[in-house]
């Protein structure tokens, strides 16, 4: 009984394979990126790496450029993050608690920002700033960043809404409690850690958006375009490397962070 058992719970070999070789196409680039911020060589790219160094680190930290688009690419995940928590949870809110004509358009609408190519949400972004005349800064920015980071709070909390139901918010609404009452005691608590992850979420998305920055940064240069600028420049890709391996490392964290905290509240 025990060996049949086994049989059954054992994964075919097949897919272990698989699942392998998506990890090693993943994260092989990355440990590529890292290993080349260390070489002695600025010029070339040649394996093995001549010899290595941490020199880049302090010649990065140097570059008042880098430290300008850092900050800004800070400046605009934070607002972002920030809108985002605000209209994803009243958005959410809205279409658990009410029944209204158009509530799944309305919530497809919602969604489809993240799923559209953002090539296409980056030019539909611009033509709509260019029709209307307002000038590029960094409030386009994060607009534009805010249209894909609403999606991913809007998800987190409409599905704590359907996980909470509406047994508890009636019963606050029964012993006298208001509606802000109630969202603060009994409907904030329960969403806290779903909105803590998908802030994180939506942060580490604005932090590293490339392609909607380019269509809507006007002159404004956030390190991800910093980062592209940098590639044409021989000299610098060592430079670019460490600044590539730090912005993925930093990302990483408030993605394993609300992973973290998904996984716990489904436990």
């Amino acid at each position: 009984m025990r060996s049949k058992s086994s049989r059954v719970n054992r994964s075919p070999w097949g897919l272990k394979v698989t699942a392998v070789a998506v990890l090693l196409f993943l994260h092989v680039p990355f440990f590529i990126v890292m290993l080349y911020a260390f070489t002695t060589d600025e010029a070339t790219f040649t394996f093995p790496p001549p010899g290595l160094t941490t020199r880049w680190f302090s010649v990065a930290m140097g570059r008042g450029d880098l430290w300008d688009a850092l900050l800004l690419s800070l400046k605009v995940a934070s607002i972002a993050t920030a809108l985002a928590l605000i209209l994803g949870t009243l958005a959410a809110a809205a279409v658990y608690r009410s029944r209204f004509f158009g509530r799944e358009a309305i919530s497809f609408l919602l969604v489809l920002p993240i799923a559209l190519p953002g090539i296409v949400t980056g030019i539909a972004l611009r033509s709509m700033m260019g029709l209307t005349n307002i000038p590029f800064s960094f409030w386009t920015i994060v607009v534009g960043h805010a249209t894909f980071c609403v999606v991913v709070v809007y998800n987190n909390a409409i599905a704590r809404f359907r996980q909470t139901g509406h047994s508890q918010m009636e019963a606050s609404m029964d012993l006298g409690a208001d509606g802000f009452q109630t969202f603060r005691y009994v409907v904030l608590p329960n969403l806290a850690t779903a909105l803590v992850a998908g802030g994180m979420l939506a942060f580490a998305l604005s932090f590293d958006e490339v392609i909607v920055t380019t269509f809507t940064a006007g002159q404004q240069m956030t390190l991800p375009i910093w980062i592209f600028s940098q590639l044409t420049r021989p000299r610098d890709r060592p430079v670019t490397n460490v600044v590539a391996f730090l912005v993925v490392t930093i990302t990483a964290v408030p993605i394993l962070l609300a992973h973290h905290l998904s996984q716990r509240e489904s436990a």
